[in-house]
């Protein structure tokens, strides 16, 4: 038998969001002490009959209600004393989560919400170092691949996908070369209907066509 001191397993869950042209951030307010009222990522500890991925999927189900959601492991956070209520090892992943009306009412349901990343916001214990290498994987990601059917509704105009990278990137892409470099990857299908918002003349709507993610590892976007 060991005689080993007591180390708690945890998930911590960067969830990330997009809504009007901005990159969100979903959060709770910790109700209890330590760290009561200050901003917190969504996770909790793993049980023992469970695998750390899976309790990463129970934690996005019970905030959003899906069981589909897309993640990817951050890191391992492991510093000794980086919780101060016992030694707590967690495994941070990042999601990517639609935001409309039917998951806005669960979350608000579980007290959490969404903040712009833009405002910076000041995270308890790691998670803004958590954040910072989520928000380094999600770019590195969308570098390589076009991501946005888990960010953007059904479907979207070029306008709004350009939106998107903008957010994650923090920049501004060149309209013109964007949407050349975007439809000569065959990723998106043009649907014969318009988003007449947009324009007089209306921007047609686009969706994902069924792929695989892009193998060739040929970066399409600069970080």
């Amino acid at each position: 038998m060991y005689n080993h001191p007591k180390q708690l397993i945890a998930v911590d869950c960067i969830i990330f969001g997009f809504e009007n042209d901005e990159l969100k951030l979903l959060v709770f307010e910790r109700w209890i002490e330590p760290h009561k009222g200050k901003l917190s990522l969504l996770g909790g500890l793993v049980n023992p009959d469970e695998s750390v991925t899976n309790a990463a999927k129970r934690v996005l189900n019970q905030i959003s209600g899906l069981d589909d959601i897309y993640m990817e492991m951050v890191d391992v956070f492991s510093e000794v004393n980086r919780d101060s209520g016992g030694r707590v090892i967690s495994v941070a992943y990042y999601a990517l989560l639609e935001i409309n009306e039917q998951n806005k009412q669960l979350i608000e349901k579980n007290s959490a919400k969404w903040i712009s990343l833009l405002k910076h916001p000041k995270l308890i214990l790691d998670h803004n170092e958590m954040l910072e290498k989520a928000i380094e994987k999600l770019r590195i990601k969308a570098s390589y691949d076009l991501i946005g059917e888990h960010l953007l509704p059904r479907k979207f105009t070029l306008l709004q996908l350009r939106k998107l990278y903008n957010a994650i990137f923090n920049k501004e892409f060149d309209p013109g070369n964007f949407r050349k470099k975007v439809l000569s990857l065959n990723a998106l299908q043009q649907l014969p209907e318009k988003d007449t918002n947009e324009s007089k003349r209306g921007a047609f709507y686009y969706r994902f066509r069924k792929r695989k993610t892009n193998s060739t590892l040929q970066q399409i976007f600069k970080i």
